[in-house]
């Protein structure tokens, strides 16, 4: 007969092991990561993200007057520039790795940053989803120990 500690156990354990589950699953090949940001006058806004080779990049800036700094992994777009009113940058990574972006809000008004990342995902995550399921598991094992029963002498 199971104790209601155990069967409390059993099921948070459950739950946890689903959601760590869940987003390993979910964590798995190419993310895409939408941009819709608004920077501030004389503020400045970063991305740095790690991108495959030939996923596609594209970003739209919309504002009076700002300064982009794009850099590409490679033999890729290398922009250190002002520009007014807008802006788009739509590109291709032709090599692997880490797409830095910088951009500097130099006008009266406010910027309006749009645009689609397609990245990988962070191999540390792979591990921190591992650490959540083992976790449900070791609740579903410490709660297990509730409907043991104590030999004699105890």
């Amino acid at each position: 007969m199971l104790n209601k500690f155990t069967i409390a156990g059993i099921g948070i354990g459950a739950v946890i092991i689903a959601i760590g589950a869940y987003a390993l699953v979910t964590s798995l090949g190419l993310q895409t990561v939408t941009l819709d940001d608004k920077v501030d006058i004389t503020k400045s806004i970063s991305y740095q993200f790690l991108a495959p080779k030939s996923s596609h990049q594209n970003l739209k800036v919309v504002g009076e007057k700002f300064h982009v700094k794009l850099e590409t992994p490679g033999d890729g777009i290398q922009k250190d520039e002002d520009f007014k009113n807008e802006i788009t940058f739509d590109w291709y990574v032709l090599q692997e790795g880490t797409n830095t972006i910088k951009i500097t809000n130099a006008g009266q008004t406010e910027l309006h940053i749009t645009g689609a990342f397609q990245k990988n995902t962070d191999p540390l995550l792979f591990t921190y989803h591992f650490m959540v399921i083992t976790a449900g598991i070791v609740i579903i094992g410490f709660s297990a120990a509730f409907s043991v029963r104590k030999p004699k002498g105890f």
